[in-house]
């Protein structure tokens, strides 16, 4: 029988998850599901994992953001654990490899540069370092080394951050504004004259305008996208529960009156924001 004493110690720490994980692929004794993954099947939870870190922060729940960095954790231990039967690399190889980029990268923490710089100054030596790492693995390319497996939009943007390195970019924002108009005409008369296919392709080429605007503006897209998702959310739930309160769903409603209970919701949202930004009363 296996000791399994580390395994139900509460306090077990990076040990007790690094054996639960290997016990879990064991090919013997294991979880038959754990066993049967592999990288590719495992991607998806790593990115759905890390979407769901940044849906907690979003919210501000605290309390489910230790549960939610555990389950980015674990996809870490899982890939590193796959990496090892494959005599890839091991967990303390992800983390060593990890400390090593870091300590580089901070030359004015853990070296002799000093630390009297800007945020913009450090932000700029360590796209230098970072250039200096692509050209040791003979990245020669502006855009090599973007990752392909990015949601488009965040890879948009990363793209367009690399070029404009290189001078590849619009100097005033006006620019892109008309470049906006543009390609809004554009997908128009696609919609009016042209095919699926061209649709789409306008629709794309919009859509990354949009991302060069939000990057010109100083805005993650990702970000404000996220942001743009909970307010639907929360308006269209409040519409729902206006609904409810009459004996109907949203399905028995029609558009007159769900737009009427949309600006009320709208007028909500702004009124909590008054208030939020409100300074606090003091006590007489």
């Amino acid at each position: 029988m296996p000791d399994d004493s580390l395994i139900h110690d509460p306090n077990g720490g990076m040990p007790r998850l690094l054996e639960i994980m290997r016990r879990l692929r064991d090919p013997n004794s294991g979880c038959p599901w754990d066993i049967e993954q592999n990288f590719a099947t495992i991607a998806p939870y790593t990115i759905e994992e890390a979407y769901e870190v940044a849906d907690a922060i979003e919210r501000k729940a605290w309390d489910e953001l230790k549960g939610e960095l555990g389950d980015l954790l674990f996809q870490s231990v899982f890939h590193a654990q796959m990496a090892a039967e494959a005599g890839l690399f091991n967990f303390d190889d992800v983390a060593n490899t990890m400390s090593d980029k870091m300590v580089a990268r901070h030359p004015h923490v853990f070296g002799d540069e000093s630390r009297d710089k800007t945020a913009q100054q450090q932000t700029q030596d360590w796209e230098q370092i970072k250039a200096a790492e692509r050209a040791a693995r003979a990245q020669s390319g502006v855009l090599e080394g973007v990752a392909i497996g990015l949601p488009a939009l965040l890879r948009a943007h990363k793209l367009q951050k690399r070029a404009a390195r290189v001078g590849f970019d619009w100097p005033d924002i006006t620019q892109v504004l008309d470049k906006l108009v543009e390609e809004a005409a554009e997908l128009a008369e696609a919609k009016a004259q042209l095919g699926a296919d061209e649709i789409e392709e306008e629709m794309g080429d919009l859509l990354f305008i949009m991302a060069n605007l939000a990057r010109h503006l100083g805005v993650e897209p990702e970000a404000a996208l996220r942001r743009a998702n909970a307010k639907f959310t929360r308006r269209f739930a409040h519409i729902e529960a206006a609904l409810a309160q009459q004996g109907k769903t949203p399905q028995q409603s029609n558009l007159a009156e769900m737009d009427a209970l949309w600006n009320s919701a709208k007028a909500v949202d702004k009124a909590n924001k008054a208030a939020s930004l409100e300074p606090a009363q003091k006590p007489d």
